[in-house]
């Protein structure tokens, strides 16, 4: 005997109850990955990038050096850079972070001898040391508008601009020029060179941005630093760049790990660990609050029939046929021993409960033992089918 259908039967209705919600999830990463494909499609470049046109780009600034004469050249690798250095052109180095030591050495040198202006933008402690001598970073801050409180013309002149971000001490350097001060300490200093030229560091790229650059005075400084020779070149260091493979000072880093982490900024590392940190105590604070066991009154009598069903689903929902049929044999087994005379405490024995029940039945029933001790069903259909063959076996035995 065969079940036609039942109330767990799989059928695409509750396939699809299943699997809609991944269904569903893919369908917006997919569409969520389409719009951002599309939206960054039309030529979009990276940070700071004069040929970007998206809020952090630099394109607003780039084009307006051009009206005013001033070519702007855009390098990935240091050789393009050390090639077009010379006392007629700026090198703006967006990341000088992100350059390794070899490639800062050398960007160093070809700085000393152009007798041209470098402007290096939001450069900490480690690029320091090589770019610019006697100049150490403190710890950063936030970019705000700030006032010149400096003699620089090019300061004086575009008065207060959003600057901030990293501080530096010059006590090291006695003739820098030192403007914007952030809570006493410049983020804005100039360093002249050997050859003729100089050096100038930004605290922050913020004045840069397309998005920033109407902002108080910030086109007007960004101007003059940026076009003070008639070409720029705007340094944006990349890891083609066939300088970025050399070997590193530390002999215990293997060739590329070091370039590698260079290009992680520190404030990454500092959210990250903060991120971390969060996790674990939100962790803490969802984590499930075990105490001793408490009995209770149920609020609602709850009828036999829904518990059994709801538990049946359980069962179903884990694939859990093995522990189902365990289930429906031992109460099936415990009902019966009574019946034909064996003690409960034997109820779950072959040995005593198969023969008192073949004594209490007629006909041949060789099948006794599989029904009650047998493996478990290999589907649901044969589940349902060992459900109906107990029940059947337990009104025999009460009507004989």
């Amino acid at each position: 005997m065969t079940p036609t259908g039942t109330s767990l039967s799989r059928g695409p209705a509750h396939v699809w109850a299943r699997a809609r919600g991944v269904l569903l999830a893919l369908a917006l990463l997919i569409t969520a990955g389409v719009l951002l494909a599309l939206l960054q499609g039309g030529g979009g470049h990276g940070r700071l990038d004069p040929r970007s046109t998206d809020p952090n780009g630099s394109r607003a600034v780039a084009e307006l050096l051009k009206e005013r004469g001033v070519s702007v050249r855009v390098a990935t690798t240091l050789a393009e850079v050390t090639e077009a250095a010379g006392p007629d052109a700026t090198v703006l180095v967006t990341a000088p972070d992100l350059l390794t030591d070899d490639q800062q050495t050398t960007l160093r040198g070809a700085v000393d001898s152009s007798g041209g202006r470098t402007v290096l933008l939001a450069p900490d402690g480690f690029s320091l040391e090589t770019l610019a001598p006697g100049v150490t970073a403190d710890l950063p801050d936030t970019v705000t508008p700030l006032e010149p409180a400096c003699s620089l013309p090019e300061a004086r002149r575009a008065g207060r601009v959003s600057l901030g971000g990293e501080r530096y001490d010059t006590t090291g350097s006695p003739s820098a020029q030192s403007c914007y001060f952030r809570d006493g300490q410049p983020t804005l200093v100039r360093l002249e060179n050997s050859s003729g030229g100089d050096t100038v560091l930004l605290g922050a790229a913020d004045l840069l941005f397309n998005k920033h650059l109407a902002d108080e005075g910030n086109a007007s400084l960004a101007l003059q630093l940026l076009g003070s020779r008639s070409h720029l070149v705007w340094y944006l260091p990349s890891l083609t760049d066939p300088s970025a493979a050399g070997g590193s000072d530390d002999g215990d880093r293997v060739e590329g790990e070091s370039d590698f982490l260079d290009l992680i900024p520190s404030g990454w590392l500092w959210g990250g660990l903060q991120l971390a940190i969060a996790a674990v105590l939100a962790a803490i604070w969802r984590a499930r609050r075990l105490g001793p066991l408490v009995t209770e009154r149920l609020p609602v009598a709850i009828r036999a029939s829904e518990t059994t069903e709801g538990r049946a689903r359980l069962y179903f929902r884990a694939n859990a046929r093995d522990r189902a049929s365990t289930v429906l044999r031992s109460a099936a087994r415990t009902r019966l021993a009574p019946l034909v005379g064996v003690p409960t405490r034997e109820a779950h024995s072959p040995d005593a409960l198969l023969p008192a029940l073949s004594a209490r039945l007629t006909g041949d029933r060789g099948d006794l033992r599989n029904l009650l001790f047998g493996p478990a069903p290999s589907g649901d259909a044969e589940l349902v089918l060992l459900a109906e063959q107990l029940d059947a076996l337990e009104r025999e035995v009460r009507t004989s």
